[in-house]
């Protein structure tokens, strides 16, 4: 044996070495190797530190469920905290550290907290850090926070690219040891499409580290064969290093897959991971069980491990975990473990079975077996040196520097239960199984509570062909091998009485046996409060290797039986998952689709700045060389369309096309004002309320034909406001004969605006003229314009000014828009974006989405004369509620600084002269804010209480946020042109 590394066996490839660092120590392993396997075999004892006591710890398992040797991998930005070193795949040039330590792992001065630890039990920070109360925020807080946490996240963005998969499959099984195998077997021979999925890097589970015959063959035979015929099959798929996390409705799971976690980088156009949702017909829970720990003093000192891992460490990796090894057992199944060993070459020095009698009988290889005994302490810093040993009143002593440890199986039912159902307590095997889940999501194997070879075998056959059953297969479970005949039977021993050491149930957060008493004594005697009181089963364990054993002391503590104290809920995540994996390639500007409108090039040619609203990148304002900020540039935009053409892009606006018979019907349903008197080539105002009465949205209505109608919407409703439509005529009037569909993006639509704004359009039309007569106020025309192109011209205005909307379909989009600014070059034509909009809307009084923000109804805002009394629409009844009615309700109003010099921003409450600012003492809020060129100083719009009856009234803004409080003037929301004259010129 070199170092630790046995002279033959195992899985490993010795002619692939490969070179890696731990904490800066270069060390070398093989191709196949864990991370773990590879520090074994090192000699590497010590993993990692305890959370909260810095306790040397070594590695405890060889699965997911490792809550000792917990590092940090690669350097930069690819750095990963808390891996578990157990399943962390070795590849050349690997860079790990350990965590939770400092300066080292060997030296680590966190360590004192030992000294402590007869002060820090269960309960120890609630107790603690109540008083006095002003040190929380300023002590006690920011050294918790500093304090929390285990491995060092880089700060930089991920490098790496990930992916979003679907797929369906008839059958799908989960976990690929001997159950699995005959389970995806069983459905791919009976025709059924098959997922068999496994978080291993080689598919095979247990069989890949179990020394057994099936059949006329190993193990390994047997795995690789029924791999093969698997493979073989084109209606199987076979997903190794692939983690099913989650079990959701309709039978839908969540899976992470680890592309390229086994190499320094991903590939060129390679993702890291790729998340896998899954639609199942049938699913196999095929997991296995994970072995439990013993609870004793000492069971934590590095040497110490699960004897299943050892057996692991031994037949699959070649790495023994130590030189001379005790096997400390409660079941059957520590005897594999000592006979595996001996016939590897380690050496064992004693098989302690706590069992009375009854075993004797079984293989030990030859190991020297105390019945009835128990180790009551291990002793050892930073390695284990030696065990106590107490049989029938008797102490001694052992020398040796590796522990097998066995306290039972625990069936891996956590998926299995993330629906609601709970486990259920077998007490002939001293472990909860699943719940039934009915047929189309089944248990098998060691996760249904079978341990031995034989019944997983026939179990996997059975459920294989079960699953493909209820799938709508013709299946019969598929012939089971031979195999040796063995027997499971455990007495349980939930902790050595005799032992004086800390005993320690959750190894990763320093749970002790005595912590759990204490959280029963002191009243948190359910099972999720102990969790919580004593921290047992959180970060990565979840309840894998502490759970049995913690709910046991507190059924002992409170008098109940394990069936009445239960377990904690099990949810998603089975392990912990990557946000980049759930995020998949939707990051950055791939995070959701960015909509451009068609006149989106021209703006960025003219040096636009955008603003995304929702989805679309909207022109914010239209810079100039020599301006010094936005303010400048929005003024400018908002003086030169007033006094004489501006231009606007205003295609983002929702826009949806209803057609039919009934077309007229269903719009009068939906708004709340008239419709039924609107004229062709005529468009009106709109509102459209909720089922509760508050306004949902507001646009436009144009009637273009007898039965044909186009509306707008605000541009963040639109999918709204079409969903909204869809279900009222789906689901309240499916008898209406209409139809509707959104043709948002088929319109390119500009707003020309300003006193030149007609001399404009018609040096573009081709045969239209426009006058008041041909096209009045909200008039609507469907004409050709830039040499034969269709439009929609629209005498419709938002700005206040003299206006008109031309729409082109958007291919024509870019060449209209170049047009148009060509035809208004000679009265100075100048673009503007939605700042400058909304400066002039605000000087108008008009509304937008910081008015209609789900609070407010028609008459809040002074629309209440358009609610029809004579119709029916949605919303009409609610809105009549006497509490949406009330004069003291926030209502729109202008707002303005008595000094004109005073700035001032939205969000600022609304205060009377002399009251202390307070919730209570609000009288609202100021919705929208800016300079206007045309009053010369800031405005705004607020809603505040009866503010119909307060015009002319002093009121105090209140800006906590920005330290900013001054007096100012309520008063009509129309601060320019009342009289409507540039709009009707």
């Amino acid at each position: 044996m070199s170092g630790y590394r046995l002279p033959e066996g195992g899985l490993i490839d010795r002619s692939k070495a490969l070179k890696f660092q731990f904490d800066g120590e270069r060390l070398s392993g093989f191709q196949g190797d864990t991370l773990a396997s590879a520090l074994l075999a090192s000699g590497k004892i010590l993993a990692g530190r305890s959370f909260k006591y810095h306790r040397p710890r070594g590695v405890l398992t060889a699965s997911a469920a490792e809550p000792n040797a917990l590092v940090e991998l690669r350097e930069g930005a690819r750095r990963e905290p808390n891996t578990r070193a157990t399943v962390a795949e070795l590849f050349d040039g690997l860079c790990a550290r350990s965590q939770n330590r400092w300066p080292s792992l060997e030296n680590d001065f966190g360590s004192v907290a030992q000294l402590f630890s007869p002060f820090l039990g269960a309960g120890f920070y609630y107790k603690t850090f109540m008083r006095p109360k002003r040190f929380w925020e300023r002590v006690y807080e920011p050294l918790i926070r500093r304090a929390a946490g285990l491995g060092r996240a880089s700060g930089l963005a991920d490098p790496d690219s990930y992916e979003k998969s679907t797929a369906h499959c008839d059958v799908l099984v989960i976990g690929s040891g001997p159950t699995g195998l005959m389970a995806a077997l069983t459905g791919a021979r009976a025709g059924a499409r098959v997922m068999l999925v496994d978080e291993g890097a080689c598919l095979g589970g247990s069989l890949l580290s179990e020394r057994d015959w099936i059949g006329n063959g190993t193990a390994h035979d047997f795995c690789a064969a029924s791999l093969a015929e698997l493979a073989n099959f084109p209606n199987v798929t076979l997903l190794p290093r692939t983690t099913v996390f989650g079990w959701y409705d309709g039978n839908t799971f969540g899976a992470v897959e680890r592309v390229a976690d086994h190499k320094p980088q991903p590939e060129a156009f390679e993702p890291r991971q790729r998340y896998w949702r899954i639609f199942a017909r049938v699913a196999v829970l095929a997991t296995g069980a994970e072995e439990r720990p013993l609870v004793f003093g000492g069971n934590d000192i590095p040497g110490v491990m699960l004897a299943s891992a050892m057996r692991v460490y031994v037949n699959r990796y070649a790495a023994a975990p130590g030189r001379s090894i005790a096997v400390f057992t409660n079941n059957n199944s520590g005897y594999r473990t000592a006979r595996d060993l001996k016939a590897a070459g380690v050496n064992v020095v004693a098989l302690i079975d706590s069992r009375a009698k009854g075993a004797a009988s079984l293989d030990r290889g030859g190991v020297p077996l105390l019945e009835g005994a128990v180790v009551a302490d291990a002793m050892g810093g930073k390695s284990l040196k030696s065990i106590q040993i107490e049989q029938n009143g008797v102490t001694h002593r052992i020398a040796c520097d590796g522990l097998a440890i066995s306290g039972g199986w625990s069936p891996v039912v956590h998926l299995a239960c993330q629906r609601g159902k709970k486990p259920l307590w077998d007490p002939q095997i001293a472990a909860f199984v699943p719940p039934e889940n009915g047929d189309e999501f089944v248990s098998a194997g060691s996760a249904a509570g079978l341990f031995t070879l034989a019944e997983c075998l026939k179990d996997g056959a059975a459920k294989g062909a079960q699953a493909a059953r209820a799938a709508g297969f013709k299946a019969k479970p598929v012939h089971c091998p031979a195999v040796a005949r063995e027997v499971f039977a455990i007495e349980p021993l939930w902790r050595v009485a005799q032992s004086r050491g800390k005993a320690f149930v959750d190894f990763q957060n320093d749970v002790t046996a005595k912590d759990i008493p204490l959280a029963a004594q002191e009243g948190y005697r359910d099972a999720e409060l102990a969790k919580r009181y004593t921290t047992l089963g959180m970060a990565t364990d979840q309840g894998k290797l502490s759970n049995v054993n913690g709910m046991a002391l507190l059924s002992a503590a409170t008098g109940r039986s394990m069936k009445q104290t239960g377990t904690t809920t099990y949810r998603p995540f089975y392990t912990p998952v990557a946000i980049s994996a759930l995020a998949g390639p939707y990051r950055a500007q791939h995070f959701m689709p960015v909509r451009q409108t068609p006149l989106h090039e021209w703006a960025a040619e003219q040096g636009a700045v955008f603003v995304e609203t929702g989805l679309w990148h909207r022109t914010q304002w239209f810079p100039q060389p020599g301006e010094k900020g936005w303010m400048e540039s929005v003024t400018r935009e908002v003086k030169a369309t007033r006094a004489g053409v501006g231009l606007c892009d205003v295609s983002t606006l929702g826009k949806i096309e209803i057609a039919g018979p009934d077309a007229l019907e269903l719009i009068e349903r939906l708004y709340c004002n008239n419709f039924a008197t609107l004229k062709i080539g005529r468009a009106r105002y709109g509102l459209m309320l909720r089922e509760d009465g508050f306004l949902f949205d507001d646009g436009t209505v144009s009637r273009l034909g007898e039965n044909r109608y186009f509306i707008t919407t605000t541009t963040a409703n639109a999918a709204r406001v079409m969903s909204h439509i869809e279900f009222c005529h789906q689901a309240h009037w499916p008898e209406l004969d209409a139809h509707y569909t959104s043709v948002t993006d088929q319109w390119a639509q500009m707003s020309v605006a300003g006193p030149y704004a007609r001399a404009t359009l018609n040096r573009v039309l081709d045969r239209f003229v426009l006058s008041d007569e041909s096209l009045p106020f909200m008039g609507v025309v469907e004409t050709t314009a830039f040499g034969g192109i269709p439009v929609r011209l629209f005498r419709i205005s938002f700005s206040g000014e003299h206006a008109y909307e031309i729409a082109v379909a958007a291919d024509h989009g870019d060449f209209a828009l170049r047009c148009l600014m060509h035809a208004g070059s000679v009265f100075g034509i100048t673009p503007y974006g939605v700042e400058a909009l909304n400066v002039m809307r605000i000087e108008k009084g008009h509304v937008t989405g910081s008015e209609l923000d789900g609070t407010t109804t028609a008459g809040d805002l002074g629309f209440g004369r358009m609610m029809s009394q004579t119709k029916d629409y949605i919303g009409k009844v609610m809105a009549g509620r006497e509490g949406l009615l009330r004069e003291d309700r926030l209502q729109l109003i202008g707002i303005k600084p008595v000094d004109a010099s005073d700035r001032f921003r939205a969000g600022a409450h609304v205060l009377k002269l002399g009251e202390t600012p307070s919730l209570k003492a609000s009288q609202g809020h100021i919705t929208s804010v800016c300079f206007s060129p045309m009053v010369g100083q800031w405005i705004g719009l607020a809603l505040v209480k009866n503010a119909r009856a307060r015009h002319g009234e002093t009121v105090r803004i209140y800006d906590e946020l920005h330290g900013q409080h001054l007096n100012a003037l309520l008063c009509d929301p129309v601060f320019f042109d009342r009289q409507n004259v540039k709009l009707h010129g």
